[in-house]
């Protein structure tokens, strides 16, 4: 039996929106498995160290490894749960592929909420916070901004996808 336009793009939509709670999760997942690389980024991003010399702005430096760590946990925390979210959403998708409009429109609520958490941590942490008040687009290193804009954008586009009626 061929499947009908709406169960293809309702499929394409779940699959995505599992894509995007595979990342999530990944993320998490390699942070915690591989702690230190990136707990790097997040010391020298909170102690400033390598902006630039002269930098007026370092009275916002964070020298305490207790921050540092609890900056990098809550960062994880935000991952997996945005990535929990996207995997919970796209199983509902999944289960709701024959239902009415407004089942499947049920079943892809929890999109918006993971894609909100999703965007509070790419775009608050690591371009309002880290980028802007921790100035971290002077590092010639550690500046996550452009990973961080892919990542939240495609949250985003996913999203307005999704919500688009069948």
């Amino acid at each position: 039996m061929p499947l009908s336009p709406t169960i293809i793009s309702r499929l394409a939509k779940s699959a995505m929106v599992a894509s995007l709670g595979a990342f999530g999760l990944l993320v998490a997942f390699n942070n915690l498995t591989d702690y230190g690389s990136n707990f790097a980024f997040v010391h020298h991003v909170l102690a400033m160290d390598t902006t630039f010399a002269g930098n007026h702005l370092l009275w916002r430096a964070i020298a305490r490894p207790w921050v540092w760590h609890l900056a990098y946990v809550t960062i994880i925390l935000g991952e997996a749960l945005t990535g929990v979210l996207f995997v919970a959403a796209s199983v509902a998708m999944a289960r709701a592929l024959r239902a009415d409009a407004a089942g499947f429109a049920r079943a892809r609520a929890w999109v918006p909420a993971a894609t909100a958490l999703g965007f509070l941590v790419w775009f608050l942490g690591f371009s309002v916070v880290g980028g802007e008040w921790f100035a971290m687009w002077q590092s010639p290193v550690w500046n996550g901004q452009q990973p961080a804009f892919r990542f939240y954008i495609s949250m985003l586009v996913v999203c307005l996808y999704v919500q688009q009626p069948d």
